[in-house]
């Protein structure tokens, strides 16, 4: 891409116990898969670790886009649900930070692209609900599957992607309800939702529930970073 490379900060984790070297300490992750897709699609890529929720105007003001990274299952009390025996433990510093992220891009029509969680939370974000459990969609334990999504035609998500296409896939919860205004512009065989956006008078706001980061298909991401520049 010729001239100015556009901003796209990306959400991490913030971990205890991380390793590396002799070292064994608290860190701010992201897997490589993530900067990586954006460098490859075209953008310069920035780490988002959690921070304090007020600051998140002022960090979207300085981006041309954002993603919103996979990653730990949203608390249940964000969408007024009681916790389900198979949903993980709650990361409530992450929650706040990235709802803030996600209202400010929206405030400021920062293009946004949430994958995994990042789907499920923008969902959240708008006052959708999501199912706490299902089957089939991470299969074993760490290790990402494949399956076919099917775009739904006049989305911006089949502008970019118009054939039915395998994507990497690991999760045990999907969008139940939709948060207001989001629209489904991809779906698995088995029906669950798999890609969420809001109407292009809202901006540019699309959100997958797979991982482009663990595959080679640049076109979401490359969406994205045309969106933002």
């Amino acid at each position: 891409m010729a001239g100015r490379l556009p901003l796209i900060g990306v959400s991490t984790y913030l971990e205890a116990g991380a390793r590396w070297g002799v070292w064994e300490l608290e860190a701010a992750l992201l897997p490589a898969g993530y900067p990586r897709l954006v460098q490859r699609a075209g953008g310069l890529a920035a780490m988002l670790p959690p921070d304090a929720p007020e600051h998140a105007a002022a960090a979207v003001a300085r981006l041309d886009g954002l993603v919103i990274a996979g990653g730990p299952d949203v608390d249940p009390v964000r969408y007024g649900a009681e916790r389900d025996p198979r949903t993980g433990p709650p990361a409530r510093a992450r929650d706040a930070w990235e709802l803030a992220l996600i209202e400010a891009a929206l405030a400021a029509r920062v293009p946004l692209l949430g994958i995994c969680r990042g789907m499920q939370l923008l969902n959240v974000a708008l006052g959708g609900t999501l199912v706490q459990h299902i089957d089939g969609h991470a299969e074993v334990v760490g290790v990402f599957g494949h399956h076919p999504v099917k775009p739904v035609p006049g989305t911006r998500y089949a502008g970019a992607v118009p054939e039915e296409s395998s994507v990497p896939t690991y999760h045990h919860q999907s969008v139940d309800r939709l948060g207001t205004g989001l629209i489904p512009s991809a779906h698995a065989a088995d029906g669950t939702v798999e890609a969420v956006e809001l109407p292009s008078a809202a901006g540019w706001v699309l959100a997958v529930q797979w991982h482009p980061e663990m595959g080679d298909d640049l076109r979401v991401m490359r969406a994205l970073v045309e969106a933002a520049s």
